[in-house]
């Protein structure tokens, strides 16, 4: 057999130095290595053109690596100077908001272009929808506490209590947040050194990622915009909990915020996995509430610690709108014709096209019963008529309910980010309705299934971008496709 080529530019895991001279989609700058062999090419995510960046090799092929940002060395001229702390969860705060906004619409298009084999998609391009807070816009955020974490000075690794996030490019080491980052809710970030050293006084361990032991874990914070209330859930192991008084913790949060605080929760996680919500663990409310509320288009939601909501509230609702826009398009109130909205969760779109479109029939289909337990609870809440929920599979939902059969006018598709299975957008085919609006929180999985919906008579109408996460690679796309 003969021997694989090696490729004669880099190898795995060695660490580079490199100019980031363009971009693709998802955020990944594209280096170009060239020597005596040639021209080679290195993805290096998160990054963007002009910087200089060190990166370590995770994969490469005879024609072009994949990389690991360990630091941007030298910025961009393009960036300009920001108020707030540096976290990887932002790569491009630095980066003025036109700029991202040119860089995503020009690389999404494009994946249209190249993985959907849509030669026009400029043409039946739509519009760009901004975010309408481009800082603070998130409604939860997660922070790590470690037994690791990073002088900057020294840039090394050092033994510390850490309370922030993840060092870029590490699993082991941690990075204090010590003001606000811009893109939660300010007055916590800027308190949350004081949380870190209320912990640490308790002299119980943080985390350790390599020992796998330790005693805090987690501290995630949810936010309603309605209500400006905070619900917090602190997340330990269980070894240590009769030396730690969860309901000090509860007073010292309410010293530290207020009336702000909706409720705290304490979950025990002594699973090794590095996962907020254990499995295993359990779940228990020490003080208030144990939901918020939120609200999207003049409806309200509750909104517990574990459920999926929409993480940026306001964008969301800019969303919305334009799916209700592309539904309700050709709508005309034809006799029972029936609005399908597939992997509908816990409701929110249904409800929000049946709160808008009067006569409209609306049915919500999901797999996760629980789910469509929410969902009910969610529209009853609201006093929403004309809606029906149905915890079922795609595939079956005809044979199960076949009243509905050639009735389904317009189905909307907001699937989790890996997309449709091929097997599920078979199925979706054959109920055969004559428009889908298709929402994605991952334009790489749709287009790939715009070929297929293309090939089965489908074409594209419309297509709009909407702007969920400044200040980084992620961008939500609608898609209007018509038989």
């Amino acid at each position: 057999m003969p021997r694989r080529e090696r490729n004669k530019f880099v190898k795995r895991g060695q660490v580079i130095e490199i100019l980031i001279e363009d971009y693709a989609f998802g955020g990944k700058g594209i280096g170009r290595i060239r020597n005596e062999h040639g021209e080679f090419v290195v993805f290096v995510p998160n990054t963007l053109p002009g910087q200089l960046v060190k990166a370590q090799v995770k994969k490469a092929s005879k024609k072009y690596a994949e990389c690991k940002l360990f630091e941007v060395l030298k910025s961009s001229d393009d960036e300009i100077d920001s108020p707030y702390q540096d976290i990887p969860g932002a790569p491009y705060i630095k980066l003025p908001i036109e700029k991202q906004h040119e860089y995503k619409k020009q690389s999404t298009l494009q994946l249209f272009k190249r993985i959907g084999k849509v030669a026009d998609i400029d043409d039946k391009f739509d519009e760009f929808i901004n975010s309408p807070n481009t800082f603070h816009y998130r409604n939860k955020m997660e922070y790590g506490f470690s037994a690791i974490g990073y002088n900057h000075e020294l840039k090394t690794d050092v033994d510390e209590f850490t309370l922030g996030f993840k060092k870029r490019g590490t699993w082991w080491c941690g990075d204090n947040l010590n003001n606000d980052s811009g893109l939660f809710d300010a007055e916590l970030e800027n308190n949350l050194k004081n949380v870190r050293a209320y912990c640490q006084n308790t002299g119980l361990a943080p985390w350790h990622a390599p020992k796998k032991e330790g005693f805090f874990r987690y501290f995630v914070v949810r936010k309603s915009y309605k209500t400006n209330k905070l619900l917090f859930n602190l997340v330990t192991t269980s070894y240590d909990l009769p030396k730690f008084s969860l309901n000090k913790f509860a007073e010292y949060l309410t010293e530290l915020f207020g009336n702000r605080v909706a409720g705290f929760l304490h979950t025990i996680n002594d699973e090794i996995g590095d996962r907020t919500i254990a499995t295993t663990g359990s779940i228990e409310l020490i003080y208030g509430e144990d939901k918020i509320v939120e609200e999207l288009l003049g409806l309200n939601f509750e909104i517990s610690m574990k459920s999926f909501f929409q993480t940026n509230p306001k964008s969301a609702e800019k969303l919305y709108s334009k799916v209700v826009e592309y539904v309700l398009e050709k709508q005309e109130a034809v006799d029972n014709s029936v609005v399908l909205d597939l992997f509908c969760g816990t409701g929110t779109i249904g409800q929000i096209i049946a709160n808008k479109a009067n006569n409209t029939k609306i049915v919500g289909v999901d797999i996760v019963a629980s789910a469509i337990e929410d969902a009910k609870e969610n529209a009853k809440r609201n006093n929403i008529e004309g809606l029906k929920f149905y915890a079922a599979d795609v595939g079956k939902f005809l044979t199960e309910h076949p009243e509905y059969k050639n009735k389904i006018r317009t189905i909307v598709l907001d699937p989790a980010r890996a997309g449709i299975a091929p097997k599920t957008l078979k199925k979706i085919i054959n109920l055969n309705a004559e428009r889908l609006v298709y929402v994605s929180c991952n334009p790489a999985t749709q287009a790939r299934d715009t070929e297929q919906l293309m090939q089965s008579g489908y074409q594209i109408k419309k297509i709009s971008l909407v702007d969920q996460f400044p200040h980084t690679a992620h961008i939500e796309t609608v898609v209007l496709f018509e038989k």
